[in-house]
């Protein structure tokens, strides 16, 4: 007999931009102010995606930031990426990391609005997010290496984990009056991938993939990022802590 599962869900958190960080709140209001100006249209606020999953007992953040930013040595770190350029990826001021935290926490998540936003309770969904995250290649942040128009960043990476998994994608959206810059540049990836934005549900393949544990991608998954950036791999291992 199967054992029964616990409670499964995947929480969709939408951040303001600079949230608890004053020089990235000003320096996201200009870069808005000029997009805004180049595409003629009002600014908008800008929010930053991050997200909470629980499976079984344990609860995990999965976020993008600084790798400097967070201190915990347990925090559940996938793999690491350049900000910037390639180059500027040598020097730890000038990288990011992905985060899947077991029992961790999202900085500032009492400052999201409009949230959290349920997108799924089902076990099977859930694991094939965490299956599928160490997947994600270590793209270049505030670049468009892809070619998709928008540069990477936080949003890209978890608007891919949710299409890969199957999620249904145009239910997602930022709260009223807001952007998350970078979210179409994860769909891009996933279409890649093979998501079919025109079919909901066309992710399910790519679930089952993820769950167990083939790659997505068309091409061997590469070990080491841009600029000598490590991979850290592998699905992250559940602690003793309890969810909090």
């Amino acid at each position: 007999m199967a054992q029964e599962r616990g409670p499964a869900s995947v929480d969709l958190y939408w951040l303001p931009l600079g949230a608890g960080g004053r020089v990235v709140r000003w320096c996201g209001r200009l870069y808005e102010s000029w997009a805004a100006w180049r595409e003629h249209r009002d600014r908008a606020a800008l929010f930053h995606a991050g997200l909470m999953l629980r499976l079984d007992d344990t609860a995990f953040a999965v976020e993008m930031g600084p790798v400097w930013n967070v201190t915990e040595p347990d925090r559940g770190v996938l793999l690491e990426g350049p900000v910037g350029t390639r180059w500027l990826g040598r020097f730890r001021a000038f990288r990011y990391e992905v985060r899947c935290w077991p029992g961790g926490h999202i900085p500032d998540l009492a400052e999201a609005v409009a949230s959290p936003v349920r997108t799924t309770h089902e076990p099977g969904t859930v694991a094939a997010v965490l299956d599928v995250l160490p997947q994600l290649p270590p793209l270049t942040w505030g670049r468009d290496e892809l070619g998709a128009g928008e540069m990477w960043n936080s949003n890209s990476a978890v608007a891919w984990a949710l299409a890969c998994t199957g999620h249904d994608m145009d239910a997602l959206r930022p709260p009223p009056g807001g952007r998350a810059p970078g979210w179409s540049a994860g769909l891009v990836l996933a279409g890649r991938h093979g998501w079919d934005p025109g079919h909901h549900g066309a992710g399910a393949a790519l679930t089952s993939r993820a769950s167990r544990g083939e790659s997505i991608r068309s091409s061997p998954a590469r070990r080491r990022g841009p600029a000598g950036v490590a991979r850290r791999g592998g699905r992250p291992r559940r602690t003793s802590r309890r969810a909090r």
